[in-house]
This record gives structure tokens, C-alpha cells and sequence, in this order.
């Protein structure tokens, strides 16, 4: 008798649940959007305008239901190098042509690809991002210029850290640092009813109610205003796409971010049961949160997996919950921006220290190094090389490894010789012959008596690429030509080029 409205119920069933996550996704997002913004050398405000875009366009747009987007901690390193090398206004143009190439890549349903991409050399990529992170954050905690180069922050962290100690405002800075991170760290061990506040803002809150109690000599956040911050890339700023390190700015940004987002779609995938992401929709509401953040001269998007596992241990259960968390942060910038000011760097440092140090798997590396070794190789080597060279030329190298490893791991051969001491002598060859192992397949041939007839079975082989097929042709006349009986081949079975028989 007593009826509830069914169209309400209908239409927004899980409205509770998503408001109350889309809460804690915005309470998690706030310190993290201006602490990768600070981190990049940019205004905060335009790490808040991409944290809106990632809620209110990426967000209604179809992929991954309770993914959440934002400016995140992985790009931070690349996007300070690209402010550092053109300067604000041609990020804009870096963005917008990465939004650009992310919906091309969508349209032509490459996304699904990237999920060949080796999980190794991800990781090793997140791991030397993580790395320079957290050496530049460390100069920054200590209210100090970091150096431009990775291995030079490393270097120079010892006499950083020598000097802080004779300076107060130095200490200070580090002490509000430390502390910071000391919150994060405890947070997790805390009583359930505390850690209702998120770890990243209550560290934050933290650090700034006690640098203004105790009257810290601390740098703060400048505030320049949401508008003011805002700055669309110019006509003249397009020019800058002729710079041919420009243009490799913008692959590497493609390539981290779309890899970034579609591993963190797969990894959220695992923590929820709704529906599965659809991996080139997904690239395409990435793309199109890019360009628009490229086109208001904000910072890049990539899924965040912090952001996005909040959203599914509070609760979420349909995108409403990353939209509305997006309303939130943009009501915060439109009303709130002055609470900014009162925010010490170094506690923003502090943060993104402890986001790098998540970004170094320690365990997975001695986890691949057990069963994996080769694995265990590229993800280090990635990394080192990106700490070493640059971002790009560190991705490159790890991708060159990996297909390096798997064409030699693709080209197993066994070559096995039956010698009957009377007869021919019966050489049987199966797997993959590739160029990799001509040099093992000719030393052996080479190794058979010239005075015995030779009979050469290769219908085991799967493979058999030209180079080995022509070695094995001249190998064939020259051993026939000693005066003994023509080699007898048995062709391969799924291999249509013949292989002739001489």
C-alpha cells in the first residue's frame, strides 16, 4: 500500500554508496593533485583543473566503470623535465597532441595491445619514476634546488642533507617532511574509526596545523587562482611541434600514460566484481580528458590506482562516485583556492616521497629474480637507464630488451646427432631455427665427418626463417662436394617453402 517512488530507485540505485565514496576519492585527490602539480614545477591550481577534467569528462565517459583519473605521480618527473626544457606554455601543446594520439589509438582499438606491453619493463619504468621522485622530493623537503639530472639528485644527496642540518629553516622543513611521511606510514596501523579520514589528508592537515601552531619558518603553497592559473597554449606554441624533442616528449607521454591507465584498468579489475573494462573505450575517455586538459594548459591524466582502489574500498559502485568527486574538487578551487596558502611544501614533498617509494616493487624484484631472472634484468636495467639517460630513452631501452629477450627465447632449437657407426649419420633438428642460433646449428654440421653421407630431418621444426634455410642450402653443396653421397633432406611438416634437396 505504502509505494516508494520506483523511478528514483530505478534510476539512481546505488546513490548512497557513491556519494559517501565519491567523498573519500576527493578527500584522497586533494593533497595528491597539488602535491604532483608543486612536484612538477607548475601551479597547484592546474593540478586541481585535471583532477576535475579526469572527474567530470573522463569520468561519465564509458571504459572502466570505478576507475579514477587525475594528475598522478608517475608523470610527475617527465613533466617537470618537459616545463624545464620548453617551458609552461608549450605543455599545453605536449598534452592536447597526447589526448590527440590516446583517441586515435582508441578509434583504431590499440588498446587492447598495450596489454602486451612486458610487465617488467611497467614496472621498471614506474621504478626509475619513482626513484628520481623521491631523490628531487628529498631536496625539496629540504628546502633546497635539486640538480637537473637523476644520477646528479642522487649524487648530490649527501652534501643536501650535510647543509640542511646547519640551517633552521632547513631542519624545519625537513622536520614537517619527515613527519609527514611518518603519518602515512602509521596511518594504516591506526584504529578503523580514525582512518575514516584518508592517510594523505590527514598528513597533510597535520603538517600544516602544526607549521602554523608552532610558527614554522616554512615555505607554503603560492595560490594564483583557478582562472589565473589557467592558460591556454597560444597559436605561436603550436610551432614548438617542429622541435623534434618535443615531439618525442609526446610519444613518451603517450606511451607512460595509456600503459599507466590500462594496467591500473586491469588492477582494478581484480578489486571489484562489476563490469570489466572495455580497454579502447577506456584510451578513448583518456584521450579525450588530455585534450581537454591539454587545451586549458593543465597537467596530463592517467588512471591513478591510489585514487581508484579508495574508490572501490569505500564503496563505489557506478561511476556516479568519480564524477561527483570531481564536483568536489572543482567547488574546493571555485570556492576554497585561498586554503592553499597555508599548505608547507614540504609536507606536499613528504607525500610524494612516499608515493615514489610505492612506485619501487622491492618485492617483486626479488620474486622475479628467483623464478624470473631475465625478467628481473629488464625491470632494473629500466630503471637504471631512466635514472641514468631520461624517461623516453630508459622506456626504450627496456622495450628493446624485452623484445630482445623474447626473440631469443622464441628461438629454441634442439639439434640432436644419431651416429650408428656404419650408414649415414641422421641429424635431426626441431623447434625454432632463426638467425639467433645459426651460428650453434653451422658448428655442429660443420662437426659431422666429411667422408660419411649426412641424412637431415627437419620436420620437427616450427620455424624456419630464410637465413637458416640458406645456410643450410650452402652448408648442403659444400658437404656434397666433398665426393660423398648428397645430403638427404626431410622438410619440415608445417613449413610450405620447400627447402631443397641436394
Amino acid at each position: 500500500m505504502n509505494q516508494k517512488p520506483a523511478g528514483r530507485i530505478s534510476r539512481f540505485p546505488h546513490l548512497r554508496q557513491d556519494f559517501a565514496a565519491s567523498l573519500v576519492v576527493f578527500l584522497v585527490a586533494l593533497p595528491l593533485c597539488v602535491g604532483v602539480a608543486v612536484a612538477s614545477g607548475v601551479p597547484a591550481e592546474l593540478g586541481l583543473v585535471t583532477g576535475i577534467v579526469g572527474g567530470l569528462v573522463t569520468g561519465v565517459m564509458r571504459g572502466s566503470s570505478l576507475q579514477v583519473s587525475g594528475p598522478a605521480a608517475g608523470l610527475t618527473v617527465l613533466v617537470f623535465e618537459a616545463v624545464r626544457e620548453f617551458g609552461l606554455p608549450a605543455l599545453g601543446v605536449v598534452v592536447l597532441a597526447t589526448g590527440v594520439l590516446q583517441l586515435a589509438m582508441g578509434a583504431l582499438k590499440l588498446g587492447r595491445y598495450f596489454r602486451a606491453i612486458s610487465v617488467s619493463v611497467v614496472e621498471g619504468m614506474l621504478a626509475g619514476i619513482g626513484l628520481v621522485l623521491i631523490a628531487g622530493q628529498l631536496y625539496a623537503m629540504a628546502d633546497t634546488k635539486a640538480p637537473a639530472s637523476g644520477l646528479a639528485k642522487i649524487a648530490g644527496l649527501p652534501e643536501a642533507l650535510v647543509d640542511a642540518a646547519g640551517s633552521t629553516s632547513a631542519l624545519a622543513s625537513l622536520a614537517i617532511g619527515v613527519g609527514t611521511i611518518a603519518v602515512l606510514v602509521l596511518w594504516k596501523r591506526l584504529p578503523t574509526k580514525v582512518r575514516t579520514v584518508p592517510g594523505p589528508l590527514a598528513a597533510v592537515g597535520l603538517a600544516t596545523l602544526a607549521a602554523l601552531l608552532l610558527n614554522l619558518p616554512v615555505a607554503t603553497v603560492e595560490v594564483q587562482g583557478l582562472l589565473g592559473s589557467v592558460q591556454p597554449p597560444s597559436l605561436s606554441s603550436f610551432g614548438e611541434l617542429a622541435h623534434v624533442g618535443l615531439l618525442g616528449t609526446i610519444v613518451a607521454f603517450t606511451l607512460i600514460a595509456s600503459a599507466e591507465s590500462l594496467f591500473s584498468a586491469a588492477a582494478v579489475d581484480r578489486l571489484h566484481d562489476g563490469p570489466r573494462t572495455e580497454y579502447d573505450k577506456e584510451l578513448m575517455a583518456q584521450g579525450a580528458g588530455n585534450a581537454l586538459c591539454g587545451a586549458l594548459g593543465a597537467l596530463p591524466m592517467t588512471a591513478v590506482i591510489v585514487r581508484s582502489a579508495a574508490n572501490v574500498q569505500a564503496g563505489a559502485r557506478t561511476k556516479a562516485s568519480r564524477v561527483l568527486h570531481g564536483v568536489w574538487l572543482l567547488l574546493f578551487a571555485a570556492l576554497l583556492p585561498n586554503v592553499l596558502a597555508y599548505i608547507p611544501l614540504p609536507a606536499l614533498a613528504g607525500i610524494l616521497v612516499h608515493a615514489g617509494a610505492k612506485l619501487v616493487p622491492v618485492r617483486a624484484i626479488v620474486g622475479l629474480w628467483r623464478e624470473h631472472r631475465g625478467e628481473a634484468l629488464i625491470l632494473v636495467v629500466t630503471a637504471v637507464s631512466i635514472v641514468a639517460v631520461s624517461m623516453f630513452e630508459g622506456v626504450l631501452i627496456g622495450l628493446a630488451l624485452a623484445v630482445a629477450k623474447t626473440a631469443w627465447e622464441a628461438s629454441h632449437i634442439r639439434l640432436e646427432v644419431v651416429d650408428k657407426g656404419a650408414g649415414p649419420v641422421q641429424v635431426h633438428l626441431s623447434g625454432n631455427a632463426t638467425f639467433l642460433r645459426l651460428p650453434k646449428i653451422l658448428d655442429s654440421l660443420e662437426a659431422l665427418p666429411q667422408d660419411r653421407p649426412v641424412e637431415l630431418d627437419l620436420s620437427g621444426l616450427h620455424h624456419l626463417d630464410h637465413a637458416c634455410r640458406t645456410a643450410l642450402e650452402t652448408w648442403a653443396e659444400r658437404h656434397s662436394a666433398a665426393g660423398t653421397e648428397p645430403v638427404k633432406v626431410t622438410e619440415p611438416v608445417k613449413i610450405t617453402e620447400p627447402v631443397t634437396t641436394v
